[in-house]
């Protein structure tokens, strides 16, 4: 392969911070082995930085302990030394900005201006140049809203991007993104990139960017950094240097490298014609139109007497004058098929997703289980009890903190089992089993709110897949996931689909979409459309 070239550029007068590490090492409570250990590494004013390594590496506790927002108050987690301009990084307030993996979590504010203002805020920038700076970086990321826009109307993409914004408005000295275009579309990716670019040429701020899309900043960093499974450094280089030597060894230890994707076994059957064989449907969606904005329960109980009575009932006592986020959508789930869908940030993928899972109620048309999945629960999984749906239909969510609900990884993976009425014994195996195929046996006892955001993915997948439904619906499957993690996952999905699992995922990653033989529905300013075509080339 042609190794990548760094670009050069003119560096501004260096204003970027100084990271020095001397033996850093960092230990979670409850963990068997440290995150990090004996961690040296020193990063000059304005270098631009790619931290890789497989997934649970330690790439995001480093990334938080440059943040400052990690504490030791035992004394017995941190090791070593690690300074920020010469200080611990929890006493150099406003030189580091950091995004983090799940743009939920840092959404603090009801509207998009006051949420990206909100550092600004903190670190008592003058009122008069807060909101120029909001409105430059909004521009910057490619958020083209109101300032006034709601939060809680964004997609997960666009949150990413308000994240991001945020960030970019406090002009840190040192910029930390932890995978910051995990959930944006292909031309969000370099937009989001190009505007980091942008911020750097500026300000000369120092650079640390965990990204598994290689390749994307491959072309505008300095230096690449990876990390081990062992939490030390096993690579420290140019790009060229890094990616180009040392290729085979990063690949075969899980770091994506540019223009290689891991072999893996495709279907058994090729996917045919959405509407082709009506026998093998288990859910078709006719007519459907989805709303971010949900009807009430009022508005859903006269909506079912109406249905049962059959009696019209006008659109605004039904909740059908709701704006619709999707319209015009007709689909059939079939088993032992991959449906894909695609398209831009905001275009209501997620949304039609969770309304084909029964977790959302329809604006207009229907959302109809065939007998094979309803086995007696109904057509409409929308009036599904708990217990009926996890047996039947498995959704995993965007954010996967949003599923979690014991204390232990292993409690999470036996909990939905357990409700669907699963015997103990089998409980069990699909447990070990689970932990064993997607890697996370070693963090059987851990909090799931403790794991890296690429665990915490494999987790998500793993509690739906325990319950072994007939449909599983998948919300960006493969964030944060190493070459092995990620070829594990589609080995396992590929299995399910063998055996007559049908497969809904919301994705950007367009290797996925080919590794399952996925049909593509591809949702856009211009509605839905179902092309039969190869995917595009990979954006890694």
């Amino acid at each position: 392969m042609t190794a990548p070239t760094t670009r050069r550029r003119a560096v501004p007068a260096a204003r970027g911070a100084r990271v020095e590490a001397r033996g850093f090492g960092w230990h979670h409570p409850g963990r068997d082995t440290a995150a990090l250990h004996g961690l040296d590494l020193v990063l000059e004013p304005g270098e631009r930085v790619l931290l890789l390594g497989p997934s649970g590496a330690g790439k995001s506790t480093l990334l938080h302990a440059l943040a400052g927002v990690l504490h030791d108050d035992d004394g017995r987690s941190g090791a070593g030394e690690l300074l920020l301009d010469g200080l611990p990084p929890d006493r150099a307030r406003g030189r580091a900005g950091l995004v983090q993996q799940d743009p939920e979590s840092q959404v603090v504010l009801s509207r998009i201006g006051d949420d990206t203002a909100f550092g600004l805020e903190n670190l008592a920038v003058p009122r008069e140049q807060i909101w120029p700076r909001v409105r430059e970086a909004l521009g910057a990321v490619g958020l083209d809203l109101p300032l006034e826009h709601s939060t809680s109307a964004l997609s997960g993409g666009q949150k990413q991007r308000l994240a991001l914004a945020g960030a970019v408005a406090m002009s840190p000295g040192l910029l930390l993104l932890d995978e910051p275009t995990a959930n944006l579309d292909p031309a969000g990716v370099r937009q989001v990139r190009d505007a980091v670019v942008s911020c750097l040429d500026r300000s000369g701020a120092t650079l640390v960017v965990v990204e598994h899309r290689v390749a994307v900043w491959a072309e505008v960093v300095d230096r690449v950094v990876v990390l081990g499974r062992d939490g030390g450094i096993t690579h420290d280089g140019s790009p060229g240097e890094v990616l180009g030597a040392a290729a085979d060894e990063l690949a075969r230890a899980g770091v994506w490298v540019p223009g290689r994707v891991p072999s893996t076994r495709a279907p058994a059957r090729p996917s045919g014609p959405v509407s082709a064989d009506p026998a093998d449907r288990l859910l078709t969606a006719a007519g459907l139109a989805v709303s971010r904005t949900q009807p009430s329960a009022r508005r859903l109980r006269a909506r079912r007497r109406a249905a049962r009575r059959g009696r019209p009932l006008s659109d605004a006592a039904a909740g059908r004058d709701l704006p619709a986020a999707v319209s015009d959508v007709d689909l059939g789930l079939r088993r032992g098929r991959a449906l894909a869908l695609t398209g831009p940030n905001g275009a209501g993928k997620s949304t039609l997703a969770l309304t084909l899972a029964g977790l959302l109620a329809p604006v207009r048309g229907t959302v109809t289980a065939h007998p094979d999945l309803d086995r007696g629960a109904g057509p409409d999984p929308l009036e599904w009890s708990g217990r009926e749906l996890v047996a039947r239909i498995g959704t995993v969510f965007q954010e996967p903190e949003h599923q979690f609900l014991r204390a232990t990884v292993r409690a999470e993976l036996e909990h939905g089992p357990r409700v669907a009425g699963t015997p103990a014994a089998e409980r069990e195996r699909r447990t070990d089993e689970l932990l064993r195929r997607l890697r996370l046996s070693h963090l059987a006892d851990a909090n799931p709110f403790t794991l890296s955001g690429g665990e915490k993915r494999r987790l998500s997948v793993a509690t739906v897949l325990a319950t072994d439904p007939d449909v599983l619906v998948l919300d960006e499957p493969t964030f944060g996931q190493d070459a092995l993690t990620w070829a594990e996952l589609v080995e396992l999905l590929v299995e399910l689909l063998d055996a007559g699992t049908s497969v809904l995922a919301v994705t950007h990653d367009e290797d996925f979409v080919r590794a399952l033989g996925a049909e593509v529905l591809e949702l856009g300013p211009a509605g839905p459309r179902v092309p039969l075509r190869p995917a595009p080339e990979p954006v890694r």
